[in-house]
């Protein structure tokens, strides 16, 4: 049995998986609200309770950059050690990654009912690039190389912002007077898309409704956003999306091209799941306008938009696979140590 857990600035899931014919599958699943918590010992310790389990690994999946075996999570007060997790719950292989890069590791595995195609491409073995934006923006990849699969560890969601037209420079110009550095991440994220809007409504102007306005205020703004610009009561909204998906594809294009992603492209994070699912009821037509949107930023990439209208693009559907990605991850390392 495997121990995995998904760790992030708002909540951390924890499981338990099994390996059945082959698959990880998840038997027990809780989720811990993190800021209700001291550390993530404390939580590990309410998920295990007093009893012991017969756990032959454990995989986390952190919001932030580990090194040398140690994470210090972006936005919780939290340093999490790879061997203070063995010691205190007795763990015999311990694997401590990035979060995307768990998510990485797991997009072998899933199924085609957890996955939406957007763009079909041609189906090669090859490098997978995978981009999520959520709270904030984080890559990865499946590096494919002499018979050996490997998950990149990638911080790339702070790496600069590439304004592609004279409105992004514009959005490039009132994001700098903010914040300095410009990362991906400050255009690319549910915090990046309410900046898109606030930049958009101070140079273009005009009036939002009240009920509107009042959703801005509230603790999800990126959400009264996309529900604004699908619903078609605010055009204000509606620019942000649309310059939002452009910018999302235009990213995800270049991430392809770094990683010379011939085996597909790959989107997580709860953003791709609004706003190219479209579950939360937009209309198909709403749905296939973003989706063209966002291929559109993908492909303009000059000499090389050929390339990139081979790669297969697709959204993760499965809210568990960072999950099973660290599991997988636990799993390779558990097997290694043999």
């Amino acid at each position: 049995m495997i121990l995995a857990c998904d760790v992030g600035g708002t909540k951390t899931n924890v499981a338990l998986l099994e390996s059945r014919g082959g698959a990880l599958e998840i038997v027990r699943l809780e989720t811990f609200q993190s800021r209700e918590h001291d550390s993530l010992e404390e939580i590990l310790a309410a998920f295990i309770g007093s009893g012991t389990l017969p756990l032959e690994a454990a995989g986390f999946g952190v919001a932030g950059p580990v090194i040398g075996g140690r994470a210090i999570i972006t936005n919780l007060p939290w340093q999490i050690e790879a061997l203070q997790l063995a010691d205190r719950f007795r763990l015999p292989t311990v694997a401590l990654l990035n979060d995307v890069e768990a998510l990485a590791w797991a997009v072998d595995s899933l199924p085609d009912a957890e996955i939406l195609t957007l763009q079909p491409g041609l189906s090669v073995v090859g490098n997978v690039a995978v981009v999520a934006a959520g709270t904030g923006l984080g890559v990865s990849a499946l590096v494919r190389s002499a018979g050996i699969t490997v998950s990149l560890a990638s911080e790339g969601g702070h790496a600069d912002f590439a304004a592609r037209s004279n409105l992004e420079v514009d959005l490039l110009t009132f994001l700098r007077s903010r914040h300095g550095h410009v990362s991906v991440e400050r255009v690319l994220s549910g915090p990046g898309l309410v900046s898109i809007h606030e930049f958009l409504r101070g140079s273009e102007g005009g009036d939002e409704p009240e009920w509107l306005v009042s959703g801005l205020r509230s603790g999800h703004p990126a959400a009264a956003i996309v529900r604004a610009a699908m619903n078609g009561s605010s055009q204000a909204c509606a620019r942000a999306v649309d310059l939002f998906l452009g910018i999302y594809g235009a990213e995800a294009g270049n991430w392809a091209l770094r990683t010379l992603a011939t085996g597909g492209v790959f989107l997580g994070g709860g953003i791709a799941a609004k706003l190219l699912v479209a579950s939360s009821g937009a209309s198909e037509a709403w749905r296939r306008r973003a989706i063209d949107l966002f291929l559109l930023g993908f492909l303009e990439k000059g000499r090389f938009r050929p390339m990139l209208e081979r790669v297969p693009v697709r959204v993760i559907l499965n809210d568990s696979a960072p999950l099973i990605g660290a599991a997988r991850c636990a799993e390779i390392a558990s097997a290694a140590r043999r």
